[in-house]
């Protein structure tokens, strides 16, 4: 339970961060030495939580000129107004609107256009069913659509509720860090492009439940987003590569066993099949596997920009994807295990979500959402965290003004493929440039400003203030009494004191 205490000393970015200093000015400026952090009805964590859903509002605004005539495939409103969303397209393309099961009913060829099961993880395809449970019938399919995608988005808005929550206090002493994901205006821009926020959700709360020691949880969730998303796999490597150097592969196993656990427990129903045979993976569950291993680059993509500079198709991307993905976690170990202090778990995890991110063979404009509140976690200073975000608002805009000049046929609508390269290259840019500053951290920790107040790993769980077992550079973690009495630390090239 939370003391005042604990509150008294909660981190006000204002107080570390001259952006954010500034940036009140626009409610009045930062709070005065007398006022009392979490006291009364006006908490922190409400505070943002209200923020993140006034914001994703405004994303629902922005959405409004495609509500009203501009959700159907071949119009260009969608793209104009940047306001696509997959949601509208697939309750109708993959047979929601129909009452089709998704993974047992195969999808009509002329209602699909080529896809004939659902391409979506067995946990986001139930968020879309319930969704269409919850569309009336009757009226027009436009209407329907209408309708489904409000349906959807008030789902999301419970999603966008908990990654607040979840965020603000899985780092106890900084909850206000949060109120950068509540404020990314890419997190209101793509919030409702398609169902990430879901795995997003099941994510944060398992960065929150790994942040307080509850392991099992923690694994069970992890698991439950990865049958909705993949990428959420990744956080099981930063955890083993942590957990090794601090000697604690114990909790690693828990944490793993119970993710493959709830992942299986899942998966199981809708995965197999039965017949006279025997037992058989199912085709409808495969498909998203399937579909993800043979789709060509696509949209967003460093392949693409490569591809469309080269005039090179690069058939054996996988081959690629899968040796630079190779090659960037074993880089992320030696990082892991060389680094001067162990690093935060949530710097780690950023890392690798990243660089999958970076190397995968397309880039969807939501895909932002996974990384916004492991950036925030991982990297809380709002000078850089304006840069990256910047870069990607860009990109939002350039992806849809591309599509505006390749579907219409106007010359002068739109953005054209050349500055369409450039917008590629700016969400590169803009991305690298923060992993760049979370391993600068890592490797110069004292340029931490997690750790400027002598914390060690606030995500970390049972690792914050664990001493190292496993290092293989100059390294040493602070126990909890140095920290606390304020001594010196071992850097790895000197000593420093910590705070």
């Amino acid at each position: 339970m939370r003391s005042a205490r604990d509150d008294d000393r909660q981190v006000r970015p204002t107080d570390e961060d001259k952006v954010a200093a500034a940036g009140s000015e626009l409610i009045g400026g930062p709070a005065g030495k007398r006022a009392v952090p979490g006291r009364g009805w006006w908490t922190p964590v409400r505070v943002i939580v209200l923020v993140a859903i006034g914001m994703f509002a405004l994303g629902m605004v922005q959405k409004l000129p495609c509500y009203e005539y501009g959700w159907f495939f071949g119009a260009t409103t969608q793209y104009t107004h940047a306001c696509y969303s997959d949601i509208p397209h697939l309750y109708s393309g993959r047979g929601f609107d129909a009452g089709l099961i998704p993974y047992f009913d195969r999808i009509p060829q002329a209602v699909s256009g080529g896809m004939d099961y659902l391409e979506y993880p067995v946990l986001t395809g139930l968020f879309m069913q319930i969704a269409a449970w919850l569309t009336p019938g009757g009226g027009t399919i436009q209407h329907r659509e209408q309708i489904n995608w409000l349906v959807n988005a008030g789902m999301l808005m419970a999603c966008t509720a908990v990654i607040a929550i979840c965020s603000a206090r899985t780092h106890r002493r900084r909850p206000w860090d949060a109120l950068l994901i509540a404020l990314a205006p890419a997190f209101a821009l793509t919030a409702t492009v398609n169902w990430d926020l879901f795995a997003v959700a099941l994510t944060a709360a398992a960065m929150l439940m790994w942040s307080r020691g509850r392991m099992v949880l923690a694994g069970i969730l992890i698991g439950l987003a990865a049958a909705a998303k993949l990428y959420p796999l990744l956080l099981l490597g930063p955890l083993f590569v942590l957990c090794l150097r601090a000697g604690r592969m114990k909790a690693f196993a828990v944490t793993t066993a119970s993710a493959v656990g709830a992942w299986l427990v899942v998966n199981l129903p809708v995965m197999l099949t039965h017949d006279a045979a025997g037992f058989h993976i199912r085709e409808g569950w495969a498909k998203f596997y399937t579909f993800s291993q043979e789709r060509p680059i696509d949209f967003g993509s460093v392949w693409l920009l490569i591809s469309q500079r080269t005039g090179n198709p690069l058939d054996d991307a996988n081959t690629y994807v899968s040796l630079l993905m190779i090659l960037g976690c074993l880089a992320l170990v030696a990082l892991g295990l060389y680094a001067p202090r162990r690093p935060r778990f949530a710097q780690l995890v950023f890392l690798v979500v990243a660089l999958f991110v970076l190397t995968n063979k397309v880039y969807s404009p939501q895909y932002v959402l996974w990384l916004i509140p492991l950036a925030v976690l991982a990297r809380p200073k709002w000078r850089d965290f304006l840069i990256w975000q910047a870069c990607e608002v860009l990109y939002f805009l350039g992806i849809w003004s591309y599509l505006a000049y390749s579907g219409s046929g106007d010359k002068h609508q739109g953005l054209p493929t050349e500055g369409y390269q450039v917008a590629i290259a700016l969400h590169l840019l803009g991305t690298l440039y923060l992993c760049a500053v979370v391993v600068r951290d890592i490797l110069m920790p004292e340029r931490d400003v997690v750790r400027r107040d002598g914390s060690d790993d606030p995500s970390g769980g049972i690792l914050d203030g664990a001493p190292d077992v496993v290092a293989l550079g100059s390294a040493h973690t602070p126990s909890y009494a140095e920290r606390s009495a304020g001594q010196s630390v071992l850097w790895g090239t000197g000593s420093r004191p910590l705070g």
